[in-house]
């Protein structure tokens, strides 16, 4: 413990001082004291140095009470500017907020090749682009974090992404040698339930995200911090065997979970017992409002699937809060319902279940609050869920 070091214990209240800003949005010096504990000399000292930074502001608030009109503090969320990028196999989705976490430009862009590095070249020609939109600002375009859809190794490097059969790839060294700085990398599902809980879910600290897109993917946070595992790779539940013997997987294994349970084996499934074709989210949410027994039927043993999955986690975690990402289950007005029928164990325990408001959005708002995060280098991290949710 540095106790001894000015310097460092001048950093940690610093970060004390933003974290409260951040979690009460509006704030007085005085307050700020009582509960960061701080003396009101180092508060004053520490608040005017945020605000010779133009991190944060001080205004007086009109109110109609008798008495001095309160001075509070607020986040300046027009300093600096953070970017994250979902890198899907088919897409890139491009997502920037500003200091508070409200998103200021969303952009998708098709990606007409799984090349490796035009991908690349891609990725640092639109940063330089958004660099040179906000360099008017104090700050600019300060960090970058991409979202991997595949497992990232604890040395910052990418170790598979299976739908572009990328293996070991040190994305941050070619993005460096393109001139682009500043960049983290962090695999989709533990950006999407870092957002969770930043956004949404602030109180929870074991909390299990769980995606269901192309495969299955999950982000685990434990006592407030997320779980990555040895290497890194924490979270691939989708290769969960819940059926020994049972279908093969690209993994090499059979009976994996995301082989029943993940969104391409549903449409899988409805093409075969269904007479009309169902290819998109639309066409699920069409034959639910004409009540299709058939489709209805489909669901409800998908579900059933996913819940053995469920069952098993829940288990081994004993998660507060589990959150579902899934466009199907967010469209279907029972799938909670249906889901909780099958989490019937004595045994197993948790407070609620959940399905995503932050939808296809959660990873790269959850990547540019991480960049929040790690600019002011801060404890915890709370935002408002403003303009971040999506609808179907």
């Amino acid at each position: 413990m540095h106790t001894g070091d000015g310097a460092y214990i001048k950093k940690i209240n610093r970060s004390y001082i933003l974290t409260e800003i951040f979690e009460h949005h509006k704030i007085s010096r005085a307050s700020l004291s009582k509960v960061t504990g701080l003396n009101k000399a180092t508060i004053s000292v520490q608040v005017n140095d945020l605000l010779d930074e133009d991190l944060i502001y001080e205004r007086q608030e009109e109110h109609h009470s008798v008495g001095r009109r309160p001075i509070l503090l607020s986040i300046n969320e027009k300093t600096a500017y953070f970017l994250g990028i979902d890198l899907e196999h088919d897409q890139l989705l491009f997502n920037i907020t500003d200091l508070k976490g409200n998103t200021v430009k969303y952009e998708k862009v098709d990606l007409l090749t799984d090349i490796y590095d035009e991908i690349v070249a891609l990725i640092a020609d639109r940063i330089k682009k958004y660099q040179a939109d906000f360099e008017s600002t104090r700050y600019g375009l300060v960090k970058t974090v991409i979202a991997i859809h595949g497992t990232v190794s604890s040395d910052n490097r990418i170790h598979f992404i299976p739908r572009n059969q990328w293996r070991d790839k040190n994305i941050l060294t070619d993005l460096n040698k393109l001139g682009i700085n500043n960049i983290t990398i962090e695999n989709n599902a533990n950006l999407s339930a870092y957002a969770e809980r930043i956004f949404q879910y602030h109180k929870s600290k074991n909390l299990l995200n769980i995606n269901l897109s192309s495969g299955i993917g999950s982000g685990i946070i434990i006592n407030g911090e997320l779980h990555k595992g040895y290497h890194g790779h924490a979270g691939e539940m989708g290769h969960m065997i819940i059926y020994p013997k049972g279908k093969p997987c690209r993994c090499g294994n059979k009976g994996c979970w995301e082989r029943y349970a993940s969104e391409p084996i549903f449409f899988e499934n409805a093409n075969k017992y269904l007479e009309t074709k169902v290819e998109t989210h639309a066409d699920i949410k069409r034959l639910l409002n004409e009540k299709n027994e058939d489709l209805i039927k489909v669901l409800n043993e998908w579900i059933s699937d996913l819940a053995i999955g469920l069952n098993n986690v829940i288990n081994l975690y004993n998660p507060e809060m589990i959150v579902l990402n899934s466009p199907i289950l967010k469209i279907y007005s029972c799938a909670l319902e249906e889901i909780k029928k099958h989490l019937i164990s004595s045994v197993s325990q948790y407070r609620d279940i959940v399905i995503s408001g932050l939808g296809a959005k959660a990873s790269v708002v959850g990547a540019s609050a991480m960049g929040i995060q790690q600019f002011l280098d801060l404890p915890r991290l709370t935002l408002s869920e403003t303009n971040n949710s999506i609808t179907i």
